[in-house]
């Protein structure tokens, strides 16, 4: 089963603002391997296959730098198709020098950690097969354990990075929020997501079709943190694929139910969660 298609509800793009477009356009291509789908001025779409808009990068003319100690983007996650596509990666970071934040074995999947030039943050990963993943009941059993490095990177030792394979993914993203019990409402009870993991009383972990997570939640920046400024480098929005039109109409209907905000915008449902992190909700096409 593809966590990431139809009747799952899953993630497909996230769209952020930075502070230099052509300084983040060198990072993505050449650190990350992105293709450009479409350029702007201010603006471009990013791509591995070509077809799908994964990432979207905007600089606002009145941007400011990222602040630490509010809500918003924690890291977006891009899922690799194989072992060997991280493997590869890893070795392009290894080679380059470009610093890495983080290298962890969450025992459902592999995974490295980095930021971009303005401090967005970034996951990279692949997962382990569902079939190998333990589940108590209706929570996941997840870890953060050392990554085996030499093993990982013996699994590609014989090939060339050559940017983002095609089957690349926006696999899951994970959000800082101000507060957790209005925050897991919202999410549940509004977006129809089921919680399958939490770290005690400061994050949590939902998913569509018992993925491992297609969204992480964590108050690690402080209970009550502010939303950032509308024009402060960070999230603007991500958007979420509701199996077909008539999801659609019901999530719109139970986000009402539970007072959360929707609105309009050029024919497109966006939604916004009790920290301000803005969704976009769409269907399959």
């Amino acid at each position: 089963m593809s966590f990431h298609q139809p009747p799952v509800t899953f993630i497909n793009q996230v769209n952020i603002k930075v502070q230099s477009l052509e300084r983040s356009l060198v990072f993505y291509q050449e650190v990350i391997g992105f293709k450009v789908y479409e350029k702007t001025d201010k603006s471009a779409k990013l791509t591995a296959n070509g077809k799908t808009v994964l990432l979207n990068i905007e600089q606002l003319s009145d941007v400011t730098p990222k602040k630490g100690r509010t809500t918003g983007l924690y890291h977006f996650a891009l899922l690799l198709p194989d072992r060997a596509d991280l493997a590869k990666i890893l070795n392009h970071f290894l080679q380059t020098g470009y610093p890495l934040q983080g290298a962890s074995d969450h025992l459902v999947s592999e995974a490295l950690y980095l930021a971009d030039p303005d401090g967005n943050g970034i996951e990279i990963y692949t997962d382990r097969p569902a079939s190998k993943w333990e589940w108590n009941e209706q929570h996941v059993v997840m870890a953060t354990q050392a990554l085996d490095a030499e093993n990982l990177l013996a699994e590609g030792m014989e090939q060339t990075w050559n940017g983002l394979p095609a089957g690349t993914m926006m696999g899951h993203i994970h959000l800082h929020v101000a507060e957790l019990v209005k925050t897991e409402e919202f999410y549940t009870k509004g977006l129809g997501f089921d919680v399958v993991s939490r770290y005690g009383p400061q994050a949590l972990f939902i998913s569509s079709g018992k993925y491992h997570h297609h969204i992480g939640l964590n108050t690690w920046n402080g209970v009550g943190a502010p939303a950032p400024s509308a024009n402060s480098v960070g999230l603007e929005s991500f958007s979420l694929v509701l199996p077909d039109e008539m999801s659609l109409k019901e999530t719109v209907a139970s986000l009402k139910e539970i007072g959360a905000s929707v609105t309009e915008e050029n024919g497109v449902s966006i939604t916004t969660d009790p920290s301000g992190n803005r969704i976009k909700l769409e269907t399959a096409k």
